[in-house]
């Protein structure tokens, strides 16, 4: 993923001509954080965890965003999805910089009150290296509001009385009862979905009777599905680790939630749906096909399959360098992820500002508020593939990355 990353930012450096001395700044990340921290498991024996955190830039505001809890995690990964970060906030115009990290763990090997522990050794490790208004984690890959409810209250705990309430905004993503915000939960999802019709609209179509893929069906996947749903789309295939489901008829998106709750969100099994092979699944024909998964999903390998017109990206650099070329060739429009699934971060900064200022905003005020923003980014982004006649992901990068560089123009650098 480092290596996209890298690929991405070079090729609108270069198109923009970003000044050098900016460049040298923006391809670096601030700080690299590595902790290694014991934990006593329900065994009684002793485990140690490695976790990151990567600063890449908060040249517009605290660090920002998500924690994740993967074995493949490293280093380069972290670096790769802060930097990916940084250029998310600053298109969606929010006073955010980028970062990213997480423990190198498969949570499916622990239980719950060691997943708890863990959560709670990781908080006290960092330490001040996160803060209200300097570095705000949020969910991610295998991370929930449980997790963050944890992260919450550890930081909290490790404050003087008297501040504690002061410090509630440390994370977004909380559970409601905590602190979270009325529709955190489905903003990502919502933001895939608004995006891909707000796209159709542009082309003077609709939702209705476009059939579409999701590659995983956690919190974005069923909450893209959700909405696509109601506005008349098809869902035909989902893939997971476990299963690829395929039924050209339909699946139907509640049932399948309801299948995977009670087995860890699995869709494996399901019987309304024929089972085929992981390699079918970017074959499938359809008309919107939605990674939400893992990054380094579409690659040079199987981008020669895709059939699908539209690729929105629901995960964080779901596509390679190379594969993103040919899809590209293929007239294939990809969304890129620093749009398409913004609707995650603005929906934390709206909770991050709930938290700050003592409010309490409800569902219909938060999607209403979720729905401009999203709206106004989309619009700012199209205009700027018009008048360019390029890609959409070089517009979304063109945006991002030239309110950075007229940030650090206005303030130069200290001393």
């Amino acid at each position: 993923m480092y290596n996209t990353v890298m690929q991405q930012f070079t090729k609108t450096a270069d198109a923009i001509k970003l000044d050098p001395e900016i460049r040298k700044i923006l391809e670096a990340t601030t700080n690299e954080i590595v902790v290694h921290f014991p934990v006593k498991l329900d065994s009684g024996k002793i485990k140690i965890f490695t976790g990151y955190r990567v600063q890449h830039n908060n040249v517009l505001g605290p660090y920002k965003e998500g924690l994740r809890y993967h074995p493949s995690l490293n280093i380069g990964d972290a670096k790769a999805l802060a930097m990916w970060m940084t250029w998310k906030t600053s298109l969606a115009g929010l006073p955010y910089g980028g970062a990213k990290g997480g423990i190198q763990l498969d949570p499916r090997e622990y239980s719950l009150s060691e997943l708890e522990r863990i959560t709670r050794r990781f908080t006290y490790a960092l330490g001040d290296n996160i803060g209200p208004e300097y570095d705000i984690p949020a969910p991610d890959v295998n991370t929930n509001e449980q997790t963050m409810a944890w992260i919450s209250d550890t930081y909290m705990s490790a404050k003087p009385s008297s501040e504690r309430s002061r410090n509630k905004h440390i994370v977004t993503g909380k559970p409601v009862g905590s602190g979270g915000l009325e529709g955190r939960d489905r903003s990502t999802g919502f933001g895939v979905f608004l995006n891909i019709k707000l796209w159709y609209e542009s082309q003077n179509e609709n939702l209705d009777g476009k059939t579409f893929i999701v590659q995983g069906f956690g919190n974005v996947g069923y909450w893209t599905s959700y909405f696509l749903s109601k506005e008349g789309a098809i869902l035909i295939g989902v893939q997971d680790t476990h299963a690829t489901l395929y039924n050209k008829n339909g699946i139907d998106v509640a049932n399948l939630h309801n299948h995977c709750k009670p087995r860890k969100g699995s869709i494996k099994g399901y019987a309304d749906a024929r089972e085929i092979t992981s390699e079918e699944f970017f074959g499938l024909e359809c008309n919107i096909l939605i990674p939400a998964a893992m990054g380094n999903q579409i690659t040079c390998d199987n981008a020669h399959k895709i059939k699908a017109e539209l690729i929105a990206e629901g995960a964080n650099g779901p596509t390679d360098f190379e594969g993103e070329s040919i899809l590209l060739d293929r007239k294939i429009t990809i969304i890129p992820d620093i749009l398409c699934n913004s609707g995650g971060v603005i929906g934390s900064y709206f909770e991050w500002l709930q938290n700050r200022n003592g409010e309490i905003w409800h569902l219909e005020e938060v999607m209403l508020k979720l729905e401009k923003k999203m709206i106004e980014v989309f619009k700012k982004t199209e205009l700027i593939v018009k008048e360019n006649h390029i890609d959409w992901r070089s517009a979304a990068y063109i945006m991002a990355i030239t309110r950075i560089e007229t940030v650090y123009r206005q303030r130069g650098i200290f001393p």
